[in-house]
């Protein structure tokens, strides 16, 4: 009879991870680090193939089908290089190789991106492509500042869908 090992590989990946950043980022007592998981604006929790970490550094290189996710967006990337500060904050997040964010109905793709936590800014490079429904935008670079919802793009081109015009108040007969 052949034992199956009780947890798959990812889920002992993914637990090691939570237990080893939590140590890490999170020094502090039990009932304390309860209400905590990777913080920036709030709970992140970031799951991949691999993980190398640097306490010194306060960085962890992640790597390998690589999620960063909070309560209001989702980040992909093939490689993630996380920074955070002495008390356990994300600061930074570097994102390589087919970065995509989703932020409600927007999806931002691009080769490379930073994320910048405490200003809640990302910029994109690399073939950086916005879609909102049926509009899209693309450039060379582009900076989505998350808090105002309003992007800045260099060498930018964009597609939107043709239709009827919007009447900016009521119509009167």
């Amino acid at each position: 009879m052949s034992r199956r090992p009780f947890f798959s590989p990812r889920a002992h990946i993914f637990l090691l991870t939570v237990l080893f950043w939590g140590a890490i980022f999170f020094p502090c007592s039990p009932s304390r680090c309860e209400e905590r998981l990777f913080e920036s604006k709030g709970p992140f929790v970031v799951t991949s193939v691999k993980l190398t970490a640097d306490n010194k550094a306060h960085t962890g290189l992640f790597e390998g089908s690589v999620v960063a996710k909070s309560e209001s967006m989702t980040l992909y990337a093939d490689r993630m290089l996380v920074y955070s500060s002495e008390q356990g904050k994300i600061t930074k997040i570097e994102a390589a190789g087919h970065v995509k964010l989703i932020k409600g109905e927007k999806v931002i793709t691009s080769d490379e991106a930073t994320y910048f936590t405490e200003e809640e800014k990302v910029i994109f490079t690399g073939q950086a492509r916005a879609v909102e429904g049926t509009n899209m935008v693309t450039g060379t670079k582009m900076i989505y500042l998350m808090n105002d919802d309003r992007s800045l793009v260099e060498n930018s081109k964009v597609f939107m869908e043709k239709g009827p015009a919007k009447v900016a108040g009521p119509v009167h007969p």
